[in-house]
């Protein structure tokens, strides 16, 4: 019973990877504060140059 019980364990971990990799995620991707930084100062250097015109 043992070893019947370990294989399905094994099985049913690696079913999970691949149920977890084809889901898709909803989960918005990681942007560090930097970057965040860095895209508000273009977006602020966007905004000047539209107006400015």
């Amino acid at each position: 019973m043992n070893r019947k019980k370990k294989i399905n364990s094994i099985l049913q971990k690696r079913l999970k990877k691949i149920n977890a990799k084809i889901a898709p995620n909803s989960k918005p991707k990681y942007i560090s504060k930097a970057e965040r930084a860095k895209l508000a100062e273009q977006e602020a250097e966007q905004n000047t140059q539209s107006e400015s015109l």
